[in-house]
């Protein structure tokens, strides 16, 4: 314990380690293992009976799916933004760089409110989606058998909607300081060694870009899956259609169900979980990778 407390640059190592393990505990060890040994009480079967029902599998299907394609979404267009407000000075920067965090501080029922709002059949976006781009699709799409009913709120587009809009800022803002901290000078050499511009990015940029990246998504990703209060206003909670995971364990503990809505909580804890592993595991091969080049 001498030795590591020598090797530690910052003082109070034994009293800094003791606060961090005691919030840590509060705050996250102790909820979920509370949530863990209230699910062996109500017993494995128990769990299993509740969760194996086509209605639960709907949710949980629904939930991480959708949370997942804007998780995607909010990596590609996080970084491509997180870019544009490092590298480039244009009016408004400043306005668009603050507008990125107002879902941070916009309250999630707000932020369902407003969404169902603007793309409501009747609202601003609603209407002209269904009134415009509606037809356009289905006569594209209509080729291949695909049809769009013009319909966003009340339909799983206004889950993927609200999904991206709370999800977004995470990368941004876990990619925009990396960013600010790769040298232009980089690029300049890649350049002057004869790499195009998609060379420089796929090989220099991009590699540097990975673990930032990532944890960007991860976070998107966590906050999409547990996401409920901007989600219920536009969703319509359709059961088997439009109805995520969260407001399940709502109703169940509405319905004093406690050992329903633990169970329903367990399944989204171990996907969740295994989701996130796998995650944190690409994230530590690319810093090894980016580390022998």
């Amino acid at each position: 314990m001498k030795a590591l407390v020598q090797k530690s640059p910052m003082p109070g190592f034994g009293l800094g380690m003791g606060i961090t393990l005691t919030m840590l505990s509060l705050v996250v060890l102790l909820p979920i293992g509370a949530l863990l040994l209230f699910g062996l009480n109500f017993g494995p079967s128990e769990i299993w009976r509740v969760v194996n029902t086509e209605r639960v599998w709907g949710a949980l299907f629904l939930s991480f799916r959708i949370s997942l394609m804007a998780a995607v979404f909010n990596l590609v267009f996080g970084v491509a933004l997180a870019w544009v407000l490092s590298r480039y000075d244009f009016p408004g920067r400043r306005i668009v760089d603050a507008v990125v965090d107002l879902p941070f501080a916009l309250p999630t029922a707000v932020a369902g409110i407003a969404l169902t709002t603007l793309y409501a059949p009747n609202g601003v976006f609603g209407a002209f989606v269904k009134n415009h781009l509606a037809p356009a699709a289905n006569s594209v799409f209509g080729v291949f058998g695909i049809e769009f009913s013009g319909k966003i709120a009340y339909t799983q587009w206004g889950i993927l909607i609200a999904l991206i809009f709370v999800g977004l800022p995470f990368v941004v803002r876990t990619v925009q300081p990396v960013i600010g901290e790769i040298e232009r000078e980089v690029e300049e050499a890649s350049a002057t060694l004869g790499a195009t511009r998609a060379y420089t990015l796929r090989r220099v940029v991009l590699p540097m870009l990975a673990p930032a990246a990532l944890t960007g998504f991860a976070l998107s990703l966590a906050r999409a899956v547990g996401e409920y209060g901007s989600v219920i206003f536009i969703a319509g909670n359709i059961p088997m259609k439009t109805e995520i995971a969260p407001l399940l364990i709502v109703i169940r503990l509405e319905e004093f169900d406690y050992g329903g809505a633990s169970a329903i909580g367990i399944a989204m804890l171990a996907i969740s979980f295994s989701m996130l592993l796998a995650i944190n595991l690409i994230q530590i091969w690319s810093r090894r990778r980016i580390g022998n080049v």
